[in-house]
């Protein structure tokens, strides 16, 4: 069930806040971002996969995630996504939210990476106001590093692992052979 079911009309910026604080999973907070995409842009893209991986990181920078373009594949640092899940849970919906809005922006045709984040900050500005977590984390999301980051340094793998979600993007079609 998507967090939309129960809430009705969702175009209004106040919606958008409650959405996510009814939002229970990952997928659940992909909704919200696609939701918020399609309200502020005009546009969607279906049929994507979430993966978790080691990204590394040290103390003063990290990649939340990436999008390589042309796939259908978002990446999250699954370092930084415990750290927060840990250490400040108030914050975890949010920052999931910042991650996957950001990648889902480039996923839908925004390549560029200042374009991408303002973007971001624009949409989350929109729907959630300028003094929400969310917009927050847009504006400059240095201000929280010692939370996201590694105390000790970590190189990216050569090698990714991937922990592909399941049923993370719930608007695929699934066809009966």
């Amino acid at each position: 069930m998507s967090p939309f079911d129960k809430v009705g009309v969702y175009g209004a910026s106040g919606r958008f806040p409650d959405l996510l604080s009814k939002t229970k999973d990952l997928a659940d907070v992909f909704e919200v971002v696609k939701e918020a995409v399609r309200v502020k842009l005009g546009v969607s893209r279906a049929g994507l996969m979430l993966g978790l991986a080691e990204l590394g990181g040290d103390g003063s920078s990290f990649i939340g995630g990436m999008y390589p373009v042309a796939s259908n594949i978002i990446i999250v640092n699954k370092g930084p996504l415990e750290r927060v899940r840990a250490s400040s849970p108030e914050m975890y919906k949010a920052y999931v939210f910042h991650i996957l809005l950001h990648e889902y922006v480039h996923s839908v045709g925004y390549v560029d990476e200042g374009q991408a984040r303002r973007t971001t900050l624009e949409i989350s500005s929109g729907l959630f106001g300028k003094d929400h977590l969310v917009t927050r984390l847009a504006e400059d999301i240095r201000e929280f590093l010692p939370m996201f980051t590694y105390p000790i340094p970590r190189p990216m793998p050569e090698d990714l692992q991937l922990e592909l979600v399941k049923n993370f993007d719930r608007s695929n079609v699934n066809y009966i052979l």
